[in-house]
């Protein structure tokens, strides 16, 4: 039996997401690269293993619930629970010269599809391994820009910065953690939601500030917390982020 801590992150093979699983490998966690495209997967597993830091890849697409069922059953064989599971898959399809009222229907279900439902999904999949655990810990990765406080606010540091689509689906991100943080509240599990900060990925895009090594520590952090840690909470970098 692997007495290792076995962490699973969406999305990983490249980025936040293969950042993060290098860094919970760093910890000695067994990783569990999810990614869609398997042989991607597999090549981000090897750049971890090169390093001498136990990681495997998985095929999990977070858009088709079949795919996401065929990963947790397999996950379940072979090492029959789960401690850690990271929701890092994420899309931003806004057109960003579109105003919010101009944004297609088809850009706002493909997102929510991502953003929300495959988290969603994979979540329910993952939630019964994740009871098996001695302490469970589920990070949602959001971001500031999900913050309804914010973008409501004029000189906020988003106030200006507007990508509608992704803002509201990283919104129900946030409301979604909140509820399952509640229902969790008397179990070992505990669930919060990461802004990583705006950082230097294909998603960041250009101007972001932060390297990927500072854009995976919020996850990380939430990832291994104690049992005195929080439940629930919206954090980058250790700061509460108003909801």
């Amino acid at each position: 039996m692997n007495t290792q801590k076995i962490a699973l992150i969406t999305g990983a093979n490249k980025g936040i997401g293969l950042e993060t699983a290098r860094q919970l490998a760093q910890q000695k966690i067994t990783v569990l690269i999810g990614a869609r495209d398997l042989k991607k997967g597999e090549a981000a597993a090897a750049q971890l293993r090169a390093d001498q830091l136990e990681a495997r890849a998985i095929e999990l697409d977070v858009s088709r619930p079949e795919s996401i069922h065929r990963a947790a059953e397999k996950i379940d064989g072979e090492f029959g629970r789960l401690d850690i599971l990271v929701n890092n898959a994420g899309v931003m399809l806004d057109e960003q010269e579109m105003k919010m009222s101009e944004q297609s229907l088809d850009i706002w279900r493909t997102t929510f599809e991502t953003n929300l439902f495959g988290l969603v999904e994979t979540t329910r999949a993952f939630l019964p391994l994740l009871r098996k655990s001695e302490a469970g810990r589920i990070v949602n990765l959001s971001s500031i820009l999900g913050s309804i406080t914010l973008h409501a606010t004029p000189g906020s540091p988003v106030y200006d910065s507007k990508l509608p689509v992704y803002d509201v689906s990283k919104t129900a991100v946030n409301a979604y953690t909140v509820h399952l943080a509640y229902e969790l509240k008397d179990s070992k599990i505990k669930v919060n939601a990461a802004h990583p900060g705006w950082v230097k990925t294909d998603l960041g895009g250009e101007g972001a500030t932060m390297e990927i090594v500072d854009g995976a520590k919020t996850s990380v952090a939430l990832a291994t917390i104690g049992e005195d840690g929080p439940n629930g909470a919206y954090m980058h970098r250790g700061e509460t982020l108003p909801w």
